[in-house]
């Protein structure tokens, strides 16, 4: 029997600049070995502000993939870069409910798939997974990755209000909520305590070992040449405040301990380097840390392959978090400095895998002992990595084997068996 799956996603090929991409991306690829035909609903290039073709090749020919109409409201709505706060709620991308309920209607009629899959964190992605259910009766698993609200986040009243209208909707509706994080399952099952517990589902992030084969390592840097600490993604200000950390660096420079001569901090695609290159002026800084553009996917893990140390950073405020770019960078077995809260989920998914190189993101002085303890352990090869069973546990084939398992339970449960 051919099982189907209509997979509701905005971050997905030609969109590129997340690491969110790689969650549903991979899902598409490997459900085809469980047995699961997926069907991509994704919304037109044009919403996407950053795109590329270097990961469409990634996407199988025996996954249909329909892009529905969408606008991004501050882009394509805007006048003199100001537009109507009602035409992005939920978000800028709230036009792609007007593309994607018909398109998906369509989707259903043709392809009857067995259940709809939505995946945060873009909220429109909900809203229509959550119409489409309604619509077709067709049992819905939401993919809800982090919780979608905090007493402070989004940081807009009225947003806040519709995000949190939508995730009551999602969570009482849906036939499975997908958590990433231990953390935020608690949270919702404390949030919805009338909630049956069984309905919230743990898959984290992983790695893909496909795309770590297709890397290509660079060579190693030659004798003398300074420690390369790499941090790849956005540093979200509030979430990743760098400020301790530039503090701490400035520091260790006035100190002579760090120098352009051994050290050298790149900041790969943060998404903010206007903002980080002036408190890098501010702590001058400037021959320690690099701020450096986009690199397609593979370069990116390329890059991690043949750093001398990868940097984690997490505030305490995402405790309940992991970013998802933490699994690569297990793979990728060079050794990590978590700058985040001992406490997190961060911290503990590290320490499970056998990592204690950890100090917390907001405390200047931690995080100086860290790097002079953390520079020389990782040049001397006694850093800890990962173990290969904790890097197996976590590779995207494992996690696609779990989604399928989850998939084939709702489905049975949709038909009565």
């Amino acid at each position: 029997m051919v099982k189907r799956v209509l997979m509701i996603a905005f971050h997905f090929p030609p969109l590129r600049g997340s690491s969110g991409i790689q969650r549903t991306l991979k899902f598409a690829q490997y459900l085809l070995g469980f047995g699961w035909n997926p069907v991509v609903l994704s919304a037109h290039p044009r919403a996407f502000a950053n795109v590329g073709d270097d990961q469409l090749r990634d996407i199988p020919a025996e996954v249909p993939v329909h892009r529905a109409f969408a606008l991004d409201t501050s882009r394509h709505l805007a006048l003199r870069g100001r537009y109507l706060g009602l035409l992005a709620l939920p978000d800028r991308w709230v036009s792609w409910c007007l593309g994607a309920v018909p398109a998906g209607l369509r989707l259903a009629r043709r392809y009857r798939p067995d259940v709809i899959w939505s995946t945060y964190p873009i909220a429109s992605a909900h809203l229509i997974g959550l119409f489409l259910h309604r619509l077709t009766g067709i049992p819905w698993v939401a993919d809800l990755r982090d919780p979608m609200t905090d007493e402070s986040y989004p940081s807009n009243p009225l947003v806040r209000r519709v995000y949190g209208w939508i995730e009551k909707q999602t969570v009482a509706r849906c036939s499975v909520a997908v958590c990433t994080t231990p953390g935020t399952i608690r949270i919702y099952q404390a949030r919805f305590p009338d909630i049956p517990a069984e309905r919230f589902a743990l898959i984290e992030n992983g790695y893909d070992e496909e795309n770590f084969a297709q890397a290509e390592l660079a060579p190693p840097p030659g004798a003398g040449a300074p420690f390369v600490l790499v941090h790849s993604g956005v540093i979200y200000p509030s979430e990743r405040d760098p400020v301790p950390l530039f503090a701490a660096l400035a520091e260790l420079q006035a100190q002579g301990t760090l120098s352009a001569a051994n050290f050298r901090l790149v900041l790969r695609a943060t998404g903010h380097d206007e903002y980080l290159a002036q408190l890098v002026k501010e702590h001058g800084i400037g021959e320690l840390v690099a701020l450096e553009p986009h690199l397609p996917y593979r370069a990116a893990l390329a890059e991690m392959l043949g750093a001398g140390g990868l940097l984690v950073l997490q505030a305490s405020n995402c405790n309940h978090q992991i970013p998802a770019k933490l699994y690569e960078y297990l793979r990728a077995g060079r050794p990590i400095l978590a700058l985040t809260d001992p406490l997190g989920d961060t911290a503990a998914a590290l320490r499970s895998a056998g990592i204690d190189t950890i100090a917390p993101l907001d405390s200047k002085e931690a995080i100086g002992e860290a790097l002079a303890h953390f520079v020389p352990l990782a040049q001397a090869g006694r850093a800890p990595v990962a173990s290969n069973a904790a890097v197996a546990a976590n590779s995207r084939q494992a996690r696609t084997a779990q989604l399928a398992r989850l998939l084939d339970r709702v489905a049975r449960i949709n038909r009565g068996e």
